[in-house]
């Protein structure tokens, strides 16, 4: 029984008349001891650590995941936590599906270059690098990220981006919402020099869905990868 959550977990609809405890990495203590919890459950990006030490502090059980961002850390995850719900079965059950559902995905013939603007509105834009959520999708779905020369997300010029010369630029759909949709991404400096802005091959996918790397990871990786050769 889900009693609250972090205000990024969006997913199920459900989810939205539960109690939000604060982002996840700026979690507030009170608020999440406030709700009684049997057990609290968080990934090693939950914060900040002197929270974490609070929460374990007050008695009550808390488990810290890895977050590692990878379809075996997704399964990872959900082998853990079924454990920790006594779900094994359940647990089980839900990552072979997963796997058996990403074995149905079609992969682009020839790998197309992804560039992965994390966008929360026009004066606020990061280009992922490696070590990233979005590569990791990227990868997964069959294309190749176009920016490999650093790791994370940073300001990216339009002269870089012109440089990494992608066949796609790949948005969450948030994210392309707040900079006024597709059409308007085209024509951004420096996208609209690229492959991938000359032929409008500007893509997005639920912002969960692409990074969340949880249950539905098979279902965001055959999506990006539909995108990719449409």
């Amino acid at each position: 029984r889900v009693v609250g959550l972090d205000s990024s977990s969006l997913h199920p609809p459900e989810a939205q008349s539960l109690p939000k405890v604060g982002y996840f990495r700026q979690i507030n203590a009170e608020g999440i001891l406030s709700l009684s919890p049997d057990l609290v459950i968080a990934t090693d990006a939950a914060g900040p650590p002197a929270v974490i030490e609070q929460i374990r502090g007050s008695g009550v059980p808390i488990a810290v995941l890895d977050s590692a961002k990878s379809f075996e850390g997704a399964q990872q995850r959900i082998t853990q936590i079924a454990k920790l719900l006594d779900a094994t079965e359940k647990g089980s059950e839900l990552t072979t599906a997963m796997k058996s559902s990403l074995d149905t995905m079609k992969k682009p013939e020839k790998a197309p270059k992804v560039l992965f603007i994390y966008a929360r509105g026009a004066g606020s834009q990061n280009v992922a690098g490696t070590d990233t959520a979005a590569a990791a999708m990227i990868e997964l779905a069959g294309g190749v990220n176009a920016v490999t020369e650093y790791e994370g997300y940073k300001p990216m010029s339009a002269e870089a981006i012109i440089k990494a010369s992608p066949d796609y630029v790949l948005f969450t759909q948030r994210g392309l919402e707040s900079i006024g949709g597709a059409d308007e991404a085209a024509k951004l400096s420096g996208i609209a020099q690229t492959p991938a802005g000359q032929n409008k091959n500007i893509i997005s996918v639920d912002d969960l869905l692409l990074l969340g790397f949880g249950p539905r990871t098979s279902e965001g990786a055959i999506e990006l990868s539909k995108a990719l050769q449409e």
